[in-house]
């Protein structure tokens, strides 16, 4: 035994006390990929996925994932640095085009191509100023920068999704430029970005730049697909956009967008790009032909997206559901109990459906919540079964109906 030993014992104490009463809900093993899927040999609809188009097991898609593996194998062994294949360029290409932009760069997940550009960008002249519910990749990317010898940007945080604290801080800084670090969609809350109002503030502020993390708005915002961005005509106004392969596209990997110069600085610095190895063909494949999807018929997948998103939404409000801040096809179940909330949890996947609880560390004490995600690929049988059970055990924990007063004036 040693302290790391001891130490794990007593940071581990609630995952063991969860897993003893059996209500643990992470790491289950899924025998099958998809929204529907099987665990422990029990049929599962799954609610906490971000397959927000249901492409992910599109025939086509697959087909062309098994023919790049016939030609490239499952990786290339080495870094973008040696090891760029033809596909890669050209997916890169045709993202540029369709997002309207002036280059990408494909990273190997969308975490590390946010890690990359923020530690590529700033350094000690920059202030770098990020929303307090900013998505994991975001901060640890803006503390890695921070905690860089000769860079050690200063580091500002704004009320979420607050204009006017943006402004006070940008107003405040001590630093010559500002690097701006937004969200499309908040991934755990459902909530849009203000990116209008804080294109706005950004422009009042010189020497200021905008990153825009879309990867929930890939696929799911804008008449076509392309995102926050496109949704409210915001072209040419946010100069780096980075979203994801691993939502809408159905695998895995960061697409970073945005002019060739900077595109092109940030390949030769980011770290996360070039010390590791680069993003398997059979995915690119896959990325490229759920692309061609969009191309062909974004439009109509967007719209039947929201259509069942918004039937989702009434069904949860008509229960009586608090579904927090979301305006968006994320819809979370603000529970407010932890206990409640793995319950919660069990009793679904005891009936075939399952919604993942998010509690603390990751959100606060008091906003546990259930994960559910609404995508074009659920049915609306999907639907009614979910909404059926969440009326049931909403009732039988307690959870809708009459609710605390600290929780309806909070």
């Amino acid at each position: 035994m040693s302290w790391i030993s001891d130490k794990a014992a007593a940071d581990l104490g609630r995952v063991r006390d969860a897993q003893e009463k059996q209500i643990y809900p992470y790491f289950r093993p899924f025998e099958s990929g998809g929204l529907h899927t099987t665990i422990d040999g029990k049929p599962i609809v799954n609610f906490s996925s971000n397959d927000y188009l249901g492409l992910t097991n599109h025939p086509k898609v697959k087909e062309a994932a098994k023919a790049a593996v016939d030609q490239f194998s499952c990786g290339l062994s080495s870094s973008r640095v040696q090891a760029t294949a033809t596909e890669h360029v050209e997916l890169e290409a045709r993202l540029a085009k369709w997002y309207g932009f002036e280059s990408c760069l494909i990273f190997t997940t969308g975490y590390q191509a946010m890690v990359g550009t923020i530690m590529s960008l700033a350094d000690k002249e920059t202030t770098i100023v990020l929303d307090n519910l900013s998505h994991a990749c975001i901060l640890d990317g803006t503390f890695l920068a921070a905690g860089t010898p000769m860079r050690a940007p200063e580091v500002r945080f704004f009320n979420h999704n607050s204009a006017k604290a943006l402004d006070r801080v940008l107003r405040k800084r001590e630093r010559k430029n500002a690097l701006v670090l937004i969200e499309g969609i908040y991934s755990l809350d459902g909530d849009e970005g203000e990116v209008e109002a804080f294109v706005e503030v950004c422009a009042q502020h010189e020497n200021t730049v905008i990153v825009c993390d879309d990867a929930h708005g890939t696929g799911t915002l804008g008449r076509g697909g392309r995102g926050i961005i496109e949704k409210y005509g915001l072209e040419g106004k946010i100069p780096v956009v980075i979203s994801t392969f691993s939502k809408t596209f159905g695998g895995i990997g960061g697409i970073l967008l945005g002019e060739s110069d900077v595109i092109d600085l940030i390949k030769h610095n980011a770290r996360s790009f070039l010390f590791s190895a680069s993003l398997p063909v059979p995915i690119v494949a896959a990325a490229s032909t759920i692309l061609d999807m969009l191309e062909a018929d974004g439009e109509a997948l967007v719209s039947e997206l929201h259509e069942k998103a918004g039937y989702m939404r009434k069904g949860l409000t008509d229960i009586g559901f608090d579904l927090g801040d979301s305006n968006t096809h994320i819809m979370p179940l603000m529970l407010r109990d932890e206990t409640k909330a793995m319950l919660m949890h069990v009793a679904l996947l005891e009936n075939g459906v399952l919604m993942v609880p998010i509690m603390y560390p990751a959100v606060k004490q008091g906003e546990e919540r259930l994960r559910l995600n609404v995508t074009r690929g659920h049915t609306y049988e999907d639907m009614d079964k979910a909404l059926e059970l969440l009326k049931r055990y909403g009732e039988s924990f307690q959870l809708i109906g009459e609710r605390p007063a600290e929780i309806a004036e909070g």
